[in-house]
């Protein structure tokens, strides 16, 4: 990291050093204690209700300082927005003693300060719900110049700083002055707030399952590594919370979720990142088709939460959440975009299937990754209403019901959403000899040299053998949806600290 010092930080230090020697406190301890904020007192404020605002205290981040001479007018943001001080020197000194005013208001603050003010609200000649400071204090001296933005009359940002690098690796300035990052992770946590209430209505549980696990289950994915030294054995991030949550459906849960943090060592992308959240659950006694009505209910609950329309517009598209969705297979759905019909196709034939679309493919790669491969080149963009792809082969969905009715086939649904994966949902395997059977395949995967096939969860298969219900199960992108729903084109958008690389130092 670059330890040089520009001359505005040394302007800075310098000042934050003349600050001390005047028996200023840049940094006090003791509590500050605001009793309003900016929003709210813009939004509520007339000349009819001021006896209430007699006595008001606020405090927030410096924002714009217009020096008047012996009045400053200062503009703070708080956790609400921005507003207005009006500081004039003889308030805040009001005797012969004027270094106070000299120290800190006219020599001491800079863009950046945190300063907290008392006094009583009015408005302004041209109109501007202000507080006429009585005192100020300094509460944080920035050592660091804030990135210079362009603000209108009132102060609002009209030409938000860009550069990804700076903003994903300083998310701290990026919330600071860019104003609608903050309602993104806003509405974020609407989101979940939402998908939790509509669970908890319905009876569900929420519970908690390990981070550290001795089997990396429950996907087929690539998992982080790590080493527990007083057991002297190693561990792995969780790629899944899948087959923990199935295990609880065994002990007698008829319906329990997670909001789980899970790690995949894996590219990165727009809408990938190793570190992600994924909500799961798991309802006993349900089906694939019964999931995907309550998704549908669930997917217009939420933008109608956040937006009060089942229409969310997506870059220049309009996505319409409303039931029902469209069905179709991923045969079917291959077949519609291609012409080819790979539904009687071995390994051989779809290799060359792959060959014949220019699509790469590796030597270890199985008849279910080949299909996926298949599918998401030719398909999985085509898809930009929500979709639900459904019954998929056995060969991809080695923790999934076998098919009713269609052999080969099991019981399995994507949900894709402009032209992305947003939920994948099965009706659950619970015969453990099958089971078994399908972690085997997937064992010899492994030795061919498939690094995210699955690996055998011996006592996953033993609960197995103790009985789970009839049950279907539910995995949903958290990060994706949240693109999907705050219109962000990036993964890193929706993240508040997105995985980067390391800085260089300079």
């Amino acid at each position: 990291m670059n330890t040089h010092l520009s001359e505005q930080e040394i302007i800075r230090r310098e000042k934050l050093a003349k600050l001390k020697a005047a028996s200023i406190e840049p940094y006090p301890a003791a509590l500050y204690p605001v009793t309003h904020y900016s929003a709210d007192i813009k939004a509520n404020f007339t000349e009819e209700n001021k006896s209430a605002y007699e006595q008001v205290c606020v405090a927030g981040r410096i924002m714009s300082i217009n020096d008047k001479g012996k009045v400053f007018f200062i503009k703070i943001q708080d956790s609400k927005g921005l507003f207005q001080l009006y500081v004039k020197r003889d308030d805040i000194c009001p005797g012969d003693d004027k270094s106070f005013w000299d120290n800190v208001i006219k020599h001491g603050i800079d863009l950046g300060d945190i300063i907290g003010a008392t006094g009583f609200v009015f408005i302004t000649k041209t109109g501007e719900i202000s507080l006429h400071a009585q005192t100020i204090t300094l509460l944080t001296k920035s050592l660091k110049p804030l990135p210079v933005v362009k603000r209108d009359d009132e102060g609002n940002v009209y030409d938000e700083v860009t550069d990804p690098e700076f903003r994903y690796r300083q998310r701290y300035v990026d919330l600071i002055i860019n104003p609608t990052v903050k309602e993104t992770f806003e509405q974020r946590t609407k989101l979940i707030n939402t998908i939790r209430a509509f669970l908890n209505e319905r009876g569900a549980l929420e519970v908690d399952t390990p981070v550290l696990q001795p089997i990396p289950g429950g996907a087929a994915a690539k998992p982080f590594i790590t080493h527990h030294n007083a057991l002297d054995i190693p561990l792995y991030l969780r790629i899944a919370n899948e087959l923990y949550l199935k295990r609880l459906i065994v002990g007698g849960f008829d319906w329990v979720y997670e909001f789980s943090r899970n790690f995949r060592n894996e590219g990165m992308d727009r809408t990938h990142n190793p570190e992600f959240t994924v909500l799961e659950w798991y309802t006993a006694f349900k089906d694939y088709f019964w999931m995907m009505e309550i998704t549908e209910q669930l997917m217009e609950k939420i933008a109608l939460a956040l937006h009060g329309t089942t229409e969310v517009q997506v870059g220049n598209t309009t996505i319409n959440f409303k039931a029902p969705y469209k069905r179709i297979s991923i045969f079917d759905a291959i077949q519609e975009n291609t012409g080819i019909d790979i539904s009687n196709l071995d390994e051989a034939g779809l290799r060359n299937v792959c060959k014949q679309l220019h699509i790469e493919v590796a030597d270890n790669m199985g008849k279910g990754k080949l299909i996926d491969e298949i599918f998401g080149a030719t398909s999985e963009h085509k898809y930009v209403q929500p979709t639900f792809i459904i019954d998929y082969p056995v060969e991809m969905s080695p923790l999934t019901k076998k098919h009713r009715s269609k052999a080969g086939l099991v019981e399995r649904f994507e949900l894709m959403v402009n032209g992305k994966e947003i939920a994948n949902a099965y009706s659950e395997l619970n015969d453990p000899i099958d089971q078994r059977e399908r972690f085997e395949e997937q064992l010899k995967l492994m030795q061919r040299g498939d690094e995210e096939a699955m690996y055998i969860d011996y006592d996953f298969l033993r609960a197995l053998e103790y009985g789970m219900p009839p049950t279907s199960g539910i995995g949903i992108g958290i990060d994706r949806l949240c693109m999907l729903m705050t219109n962000q084109p990036s993964i890193q958008d929706v993240l508040l600290f997105p995985q980067m690389r390391p800085e260089k130092n300079s």
